[in-house]
């Protein structure tokens, strides 16, 4: 067995335990602000140029690592998984992109093939958030990718509703530290941030595009949930910084997708606030508390009032699963791979992370890039995911001031109500109903509805 092929396998066995508990960063959007109050920050105002990554020449955007990827790409051709089902139609492939040779910096990456058309099929990568979270572990085996685990741990299923019918899927493990991606150099992950993620990942893909030159042209897009809310515009920026030179690879970027997104605190706290009252999580007077005395725009540190409510707000909810506020909790007793583990760490060393990304978001869809923003939601009384909720997503895009296209609307797949949208200038916002956190995983059918729409440029359907 290929070393790819190893790694792969002895993942796989540590998944088994997760199967009802995917997110193992458990964000309460209440303790964040806690934690994050003793932190210093910029000031929050909405400029296109406070929040973006460093775009001068002199600091590294010139200095992309690429190196020969000869042979490589055969290298990482997995044959076939232990425990793999049969009738499986599609090539998959794992291994190492060297992204810093100096510091030994390298991230792991899976990719599974299109088994209809892969020629022809866009290309597409995946990345969950965290800071910290495995894309294989998460992004391939429990949400999108073209298998999940069995329950006895030594084998695998095909996952009916995979994202590699309508794409051929890139799930990086990024930064160095989160699954199997590593570096050398112990002190690049206490130097873990924005910047440097969106710079390492852009030098993967400028390096994987060498390794598989057949994907060069191919229609780009950028996926993700989560804390990828600031890794995908970001890199989305970089790519299109970087495709102004004449000597770079052109990275053919059509449309970034964002699940769950955090991409600005000030409507993430607001969102989460209102939907923990609305959903009776807190009392009244620790709701009117937190709105009366917390100013949320920035993060003020002075205010012993706010943090008070803060401190009531935490504990009102009791012990509940943030990513599905109804879900029972995951009690398994069973020691994790280290991928799991060096999760938290990497959250824990987080440097620099800026209070918005919107005016990013805003310069993509200046510069004609589809933006799809979608969330979850159940019937009748709003979403079930309380880190963050559908009420982040919406305050976020108001205060982004797009004008709309096209009104809200249901959505119908498989005869019933798959969620609603609302088409925007340059921007989708698109809910799947009865989805927690982890849209694939709650709701695989409808979430592909939402996959093959994005990628087409269309709304769902409305009948």
């Amino acid at each position: 067995m290929a070393n790819s092929e190893l790694i792969v396998w002895i993942s796989l066995l540590c998944l088994t335990s997760l199967s009802l508990c995917y997110g193992w960063i458990d964000i309460n959007p209440i303790k964040f602000v806690k934690e994050e109050l003793s932190k210093q920050r910029p000031s929050n105002s909405l400029t296109r140029t406070s929040y973006g990554l460093d775009t001068h020449a002199t600091t590294g955007y010139l200095a992309v690592h690429t190196s020969p990827q000869d042979g490589l790409k055969v290298k990482d051709k997995i044959e076939s998984l232990l425990g793999q089902p049969p009738g499986v139609k599609f090539d998959q492939y794992s291994g190492y992109v060297t992204v810093d040779p100096e510091a030994g910096r390298a991230l792991f990456y899976y990719f599974v093939e299109s088994p209809h058309n892969s020629s022809s099929k866009p290309l597409v990568l995946w990345l969950n958030g965290g800071p910290g979270c495995s894309s294989f572990g998460a992004g391939a085996m429990m949400e999108l990718g073209p298998f999940r685990v069995n329950k006895d741990g030594k084998t695998l299923f095909q996952n009916e509703y995979a994202w590699n019918i309508d794409a051929n899927i890139i799930f990086l493990e990024s930064p160095a530290g989160v699954g199997f991606s590593y570096s050398n150099t112990t002190s690049d992950y206490s130097l873990s941030g924005d910047n440097r993620t969106a710079q390492d990942s852009y030098t993967f893909l400028i390096n994987w595009l060498e390794r598989f030159p057949e994907y060069k042209t191919r229609e780009f897009f950028i996926a993700g949930e989560s804390y990828a809310g600031h890794y995908i515009p970001q890199l989305a920026q970089v790519i299109l910084h970087h495709n102004k030179y004449a000597n770079r690879t052109v990275i053919n970027l059509r449309g970034i997708a964002m699940g769950n997104a955090y991409i600005d605190y000030e409507t993430t706290i607001k969102g989460a606030v209102d939907f923990y009252w609305t959903h009776a999580l807190m009392a009244d007077e620790i709701y009117h508390g937190l709105t009366s005395n917390c100013d949320f725009t920035t993060l003020n540190t002075s205010d012993n009032v706010c943090s008070d409510f803060v401190n009531q707000a935490t504990n009102a909810a009791g012990n509940i699963y943030s990513y599905d506020i109804y879900a029972p909790l995951c009690n398994s007793s069973l020691k994790l791979h280290s991928e799991i583990a060096n999760s938290g760490k990497i959250n824990g060393l987080w440097g620099d992370k800026p209070l918005t990304v919107l005016p990013i978001i805003q310069e993509l869809m200046d510069r004609g890039i589809r933006v799809w923003i979608y969330s979850r939601q159940i019937i009748c009384s709003g979403d079930t995911d309380g880190a963050l909720p559908v009420t982040c997503s919406r305050y976020a895009i108001k205060k982004l001031g797009t004008p709309v296209r096209t009104t809200w609307f249901p959505w119908y797949t498989q005869g019933e109500v798959g969620g609603y949208a609302v088409g925007f200038e340059n921007l989708t916002f698109v809910t799947v109903r009865g989805a927690g956190h982890f849209v694939p995983s709650y709701q695989p059918a409808r979430a592909l509805v939402l996959f093959s729409s994005f990628l087409n440029g269309k709304l769902p359907p409305p009948a």
